[in-house]
């Protein structure tokens, strides 16, 4: 649980930070914290939210979920950004994100890689290595 508190704060106080380098702990803890992040206040949205507006669980609103949503493509993006650059790629890799499936399953192929420390033109190592 410290490991995933660490990453998510190493992460916030990076919020939009696309220097530098994330290791492959810190990203995968991150992601863990956004899911479960999400879970919640989708849970919080279907429970509280939606009846207090009067909309029905079939077309039931998700004010909280878009928000929270919101609030971390930054940091996402950010991560992403420096996930790649600990690979040794560039940032603009985030780009193939955009293309539906391939995009994805190249950029999580990406990030999966383990460090590349000896070419690496990025700066120096995260301090959340583990």
């Amino acid at each position: 649980m410290t490991k995933m508190i660490a990453a998510s704060r190493h992460v916030l106080s990076n919020y939009a930070t696309f220097s530098g380098r994330a290791s492959r702990p810190e990203i995968w803890w991150w992601f863990l914290t956004v899911l479960i992040v999400l879970i919640v206040t989708e849970i919080i949205d279907a429970t509280v939210i939606a009846p207090a507006l009067g909309v029905d669980a079939a077309n039931r609103a998700r004010p909280l979920s878009w928000l929270v949503s919101l609030a971390i493509i930054l940091p996402n993006l950010a991560v992403g950004a420096r996930r790649l650059h600990d690979t040794g790629r560039s940032a603009w890799w985030l780009l193939i994100g955009l293309v539906p499936i391939i995009g994805t399953l190249t950029l999580l192929y990406f990030y999966i890689q383990p460090s590349d420390p000896e070419r690496n033109a990025f700066g120096a190592p995260n301090p959340l290595r583990a």
